[in-house]
């Protein structure tokens, strides 16, 4: 078992960090969550992608985001960690397979479109398959995203070797 040193878990930490700053800025706060997603955040989920490791950080950033949670409380404590959990996992099985990178952005979308869709049709009552798609495509979008700017912020050496 490989065991963490402190370095590694200090930018797990920062990256946690900013996970949590970027889902709860003020002006873009409003649309992490709720029936209309666009968790600017998710973007770091291809962190996960690189390294695998970034995966506690992208559980624990969505597990302390949650707690502000409008309107779901402890359900998205739940169920939103519970979907990036699934989500990284996932990922993980493809970690830095190149020519696998676009199905981040897929499996994101599919996992929090459906585990989200189906959290607010059974606690706000909204209809399943219109929330569960409008979360898959504002995930589509923001993970896409970050696909193309990581594409470029990989090709810079120090950006990469502080990421793998």
């Amino acid at each position: 078992m490989h065991s963490l040193k402190i370095r590694d878990i200090t930018r797990l930490a920062i990256v946690a960090a900013l996970y949590v700053a970027l889902t709860l800025t003020p002006g873009i706060s409003a649309l992490a969550f709720g029936a209309i997603q666009f968790r600017v955040s998710e973007v770091l989920m291809l962190m996960v992608f690189f390294n695998p490791k970034f995966s506690w950080s992208m559980i624990i950033g969505c597990l302390i985001s949650n707690i502000f949670s409008p309107a779901l409380g402890a359900a998205d404590l739940i169920f939103g960690t519970l979907a990036t959990a699934i989500a990284c996992g996932l990922i993980v099985l493809i970690a830095n397979k190149m020519s696998l990178i676009w199905l981040v952005s897929i499996i994101c979308a599919v996992v929090n479109g459906i585990i989200v869709g189906a959290e607010l049709y059974f606690v706000s009552q909204l209809p399943f398959w219109a929330t569960a798609f409008s979360v898959f495509i504002g995930e589509l979008l923001v993970v896409l995203l970050g696909t193309v700017i990581f594409y470029f912020l990989m090709k810079n050496k120090n950006f990469a070797r502080i990421i793998k």
